[in-house]
């Protein structure tokens, strides 16, 4: 039987990864010290792989598929397909983002203050390939981790730091100066493996599956019952894909309608819905939307 060779980012986005192939319909099993979950689809073998070298294994061919940042292909300059982009991150929706980071009393105010400055952080080829493009001479070093503390401990002047909200870096005492880049989780493929029919047609099927679940996750369906006589006030406050599903009841006066809303605006729209008369208003989740 084929197989095609899936690498999940090992890591920080490694549960929010397997949690949306789940809602997807692939249930991967990770073991205790095994670098090679198990999936229930015989057609696909796991493995785990740091999101820093996912397109690099991708590239060479070890692995046909993977998921990783948008900066790591960057960074790798790895000859790979990109297949689409996820926009999730390990604890919320928002992309990430590597921002340039110097203490609170830093002379360092903008960008082109690192002349002849020294910087630490994991995205050297990237940052370095920054500041030359803006003919910003900086001494960028390779950091290993804790790379916050080196500029805690001035041990840099400067850092480059991936972040989501900047609170972390604030509560150690820490500024942002400016974002060099927004970065968000991209489903990748092996150039050749796109040149085999079989594998091609496996790996549309879940960058389909796994686009549509991540869709269905940022919404929420709502059903309600509404009279006649307030059923144009309620369609009104109604956002919709297309235009809400309004249908009779068995008492004539009265209307079923739903209809798919952004998960953020139930909070404000469902007490909205209850005073223009709809009544029997149910929220539930979405599995996926094609």
């Amino acid at each position: 039987m084929k197989q095609l060779k899936l690498g999940i980012p090992k890591g920080s986005l490694e549960n929010a990864t397997i949690k949306l192939f789940a809602q997807a319909g692939w249930t991967i099993s990770p073991a205790s010290r095994n670098y090679f979950p198990s999936i229930n689809d015989p057609e696909i073998g796991c493995a785990l792989v740091r999101s820093q070298e996912m397109a690099t294994y991708v590239a060479s061919g070890t692995l046909d598929l993977g998921l990783t940042g948008m900066d790591w292909i960057l960074e790798t300059g790895a000859d790979i397909e990109v297949v689409c982009d996820l926009i999730y991150s390990k604890s919320s929706d928002q992309p990430c983002r590597w921002v340039l980071v110097v203490p609170q009393d830093s002379p360092i105010q903008k960008i082109e203050d690192l002349e002849g400055k020294t910087v630490a952080t994991e995205l050297v080829n990237f940052t370095r390939r920054y500041f030359k493009g803006r003919d910003i001479n900086a001494n960028v070093e390779f950091s290993w981790g804790a790379t916050e503390a080196k500029a805690v401990e001035g041990m840099v002047d400067a850092v480059v730091e991936i972040t989501e909200t900047g609170s972390t870096i604030r509560a150690h005492g820490l500024r942002i100066v400016c974002d060099l880049l927004h970065t968000h989780t991209q489903v990748i493929a092996n150039k050749a493996a796109l040149e085999d029919s079989w594998k091609k047609q496996k790996i549309d099927q879940i960058a389909l599956l796994l686009q549509a679940s991540l869709h269905a996750h940022q919404k929420v369906a709502l059903s309600m019952n509404v009279p006649d006589t307030k059923l144009d006030k309620v369609v009104e406050l109604l956002p919709s894909l297309h235009a809400p599903t309004v249908n009779h009841l068995y008492d004539k006066g009265w209307f079923a309608v739903e209809t798919v809303v952004d998960s953020s605006l139930v909070r404000d729209l469902v007490p909205k819905l209850r005073a223009a008369g709809a009544e029997g208003i149910l929220e539930y989740e979405l599995r996926k939307i094609v």
